[in-house]
């Protein structure tokens, strides 16, 4: 089966900076991410796609590196987005150390159960998934209602933004799942 409509780029394939950064991650997880293959054939996408993943997703500061993740479950889930919910549903077990979490937000991020905190996490990344053009000033106030940050309001909505964009991608694509996602963090 496989993992792309369209040409996959091997590691070994990959310019220099590239091989490098991808060859890390494949490093701590094991395994090269189907994304990277996918998106590897235009190196300067990629490169800019994992500049951009990395200033939102590791960067110090704002939400935590779970509540980070649970944005994008929460993203992908309801953009229908197999790829981003299985490979980011496994890192959000893994950083909440939660092994149904994810799969609960990932199915119905509308009815989950969540503290409040990440209720307004969760309801904030949905506004502006589904109704962005209706997102506005009630949105922000529950969001500051439950203990949120400008500066973490930022990042849902850039994370919410960013991930947007890789769904379609991985829908463009078709991409599939690497096999690996499917047990970490279980």
């Amino acid at each position: 089966m496989p993992i792309s409509r369209f040409a996959v780029t091997q590691p070994e394939d990959l310019p220099d900076d590239l091989r490098e950064r991808v060859g890390a991650i494949a490093e701590r997880s094991g395994f090269v991410p189907n994304i990277f293959l996918a998106l590897g054939h235009r190196p300067a996408e990629l490169r800019a796609f994992l500049d951009h993943h990395d200033a939102l997703m590791e960067r110090s500061g704002g939400l935590s590196k779970a509540e980070r993740e649970l944005v994008v479950v929460a993203t992908s889930g309801a953009n229908h987005c197999a790829y981003c919910v299985v490979a980011h549903g496994a890192i959000l077990r893994i950083r909440a150390k939660d092994p149904r979490l994810s799969d609960h937000v990932a199915v119905n991020p509308w009815g989950v159960e969540l503290p409040a905190r990440s209720r307004a996490i969760v309801d904030m990344a949905l506004a502006l998934t589904r109704e962005p053009e209706r997102f506005g000033e009630e949105d922000l106030a529950a969001a500051r209602a439950a203990g949120l940050s400008d500066e973490e309001i930022w990042d849902v909505g850039a994370i919410t933004a960013l991930f947007a964009m890789s769904n379609r991608l991985a829908h463009l694509c078709a991409l599939v799942p690497n096999p690996e996602f499917h047990t970490l963090g279980r």
